[in-house]
């Protein structure tokens, strides 16, 4: 298994800017998995994919993958450093899953990233520091994206927080939680 790396906070934190540094110190190709897609009635959302576009070395590869996570990480050459952006966005694009299918869809990734020899990088948004969403959607999503973030961070070898100008290693500062009982 490759070094596996977790990098959380809230929005425009800097989250994906310290992926990006942690895959160019990597000394490694870097392939960079973008879970968003573009939508060309939404020039604000355009704007943000651009933003990250431009902050990318043009030797990066670069691969669309909004839904087919898994399947694209076990295809990953091991001398590579992978870098998924984000997965708050695949957590959405994968919202109308019911719950077996979801379930099912979140144990073949976490088994898939252990399998994976490849160093891989995992940008993923915190949600449910404020309010609960007033509709189930939202309460859906947070709970969902929640839940994947605390178990892959069981298995990474870093996580790192982003938030306030920082970067903490949330790995040094912090202690595990023992894993949730089924």
């Amino acid at each position: 298994m490759g070094k596996v790396i977790l990098i959380t906070g809230p929005a425009s934190s800097g989250k994906s800017e310290w992926a990006e540094t942690l895959a160019m110190e990597s000394g490694k190709a870097v392939v960079y998995v973008a879970t968003a897609t573009e939508n060309p009635t939404d020039e604000e959302w355009h704007q943000r994919i651009q933003k990250h576009q431009k902050r990318r070395p043009q030797d990066w590869a670069t691969l669309s993958v909004p839904v087919e996570l898994s399947a694209t990480l076990a295809d990953v050459k091991p001398d590579t450093c992978l870098l998924v952006d984000s997965l708050g966005t695949w957590v959405a694009n994968t919202l109308e899953e019911d719950e077996a299918i979801w379930e099912n869809t979140l144990c073949e990734f976490l088994e898939t990233v252990q399998l994976v020899a490849a160093d891989m990088l995992f940008v993923a948004e915190e949600t449910g520091w404020g309010v609960v969403p007033a509709y189930p959607l939202g309460r859906k999503f947070r709970d969902r994206l929640g839940s994947l973030v605390r178990q892959l961070g069981t298995i990474c070898d870093t996580v790192y927080l982003v938030t306030g100008g920082h970067v903490l290693n949330l790995s040094i500062l912090g202690s595990p939680l023992p894993v949730p009982k089924s």
